[in-house]
């Protein structure tokens, strides 16, 4: 990252130090150094280094071990370290905290975004994020291809009908069966094309096969030119909380590549789901 210009008017501008110019004192630079170094130790941690040792981080720092001790007590001081019961340093509470307060920083389209963005590039199609509200589906972020992009009427924060369209299909699949039923027999469901459906009966039959296929593929339900190819995302407790869907013209998407869609969703689908589950307390 870039660090802010030395001032125009500083007639000795002094070396840079950690990608900044300016004027610095002998302090400032110690200072900066050592936050270097103490990431530098933090970032030794992965799934097969979760304890490491004062020689080890001598070894990655190039220091002697007294200094590498100096640099792991002042972690441990501000709780971002700890010691480990049969020796070396562990991650502390700090850093679980820090993790927490980072989970909750991340929304839904924060997490689903960049999973929607590169299925987009891949199939060249319009991506969705929707929601269910009661009885209305909600558009909460989409993403679109660089090239091939189609106006389509699915903008964010636009409401879809239940009964219509792949990604309420799935959102409604899996609803408690009897939470389902009651909300397409008090909802008043409209035709939109003659594929509509609004017979309650073969609309619970329709969600019980997408509940067995794991996605749903409506062409022509909501809007005669465009075929919608939807899957659920899921929470860590397996609810489905949100769904991921293509929506492209059906002239582009012929019948016998709709699997192949599928699978690609499906997979997004669970990348999303798999990012929530670690933003997920």
């Amino acid at each position: 990252m870039k660090g802010p210009p030395t001032a125009s008017w500083n007639p000795h501008p002094t070396t840079t130090v950690s990608g900044m110019s300016g004027t610095t004192s002998p302090n400032y630079r110690e200072r900066n150094s050592t936050a270097d170094r103490a990431l530098d130790i933090l970032t030794m941690f992965d799934d097969t280094h979760l304890v490491v040792t004062g020689t080890a981080v001598a070894e990655r720092l190039g220091v002697a071990r007294s200094t590498a001790y100096r640099y792991l007590q002042s972690l441990v001081a501000g709780r971002f370290l700890e010691e480990a019961p049969g020796g070396g340093f562990r991650l502390g509470l700090r850093v679980l905290e820090i993790a927490r307060l980072a989970r909750r920083s991340y929304g839904l389209t924060e997490i689903a975004l960049p999973s929607m963005q590169e299925l987009s590039e891949e199939v060249h199609e319009t991506v969705l994020l929707t929601r269910r509200t009661g009885d209305l589906v909600v558009c909460v972020d989409r993403a679109e291809s660089g090239t091939r992009a189609v106006r389509i009427s699915y903008e964010r924060g636009s409401t879809l009908p239940l009964n219509a369209g792949a990604s309420a299909l799935v959102l409604l699949a899996w609803s408690p069966e009897a939470e389902a039923r009651r909300l397409l027999e008090t909802t008043e469901l409209h035709r939109f094309t003659p594929a509509t459906l609004t017979d309650v009966d073969a609309l619970m039959e329709r969600l019980a096969r997408i509940r067995r296929l794991g996605h749903s593929i409506t062409r022509g339900e909501l809007d005669p030119d465009i075929v919608g190819i939807a899957a659920p995302i899921t929470t860590p407790d397996g609810q489905v909380t949100a769904a991921v869907s293509i929506a492209a013209l059906a002239s582009r998407i012929y019948p016998e590549a709709e699997t192949e869609l599928a699978q690609k969703v499906r997979v997004t689908a669970n990348e999303i789901s798999e990012r929530l589950a670690l933003t997920t307390d």
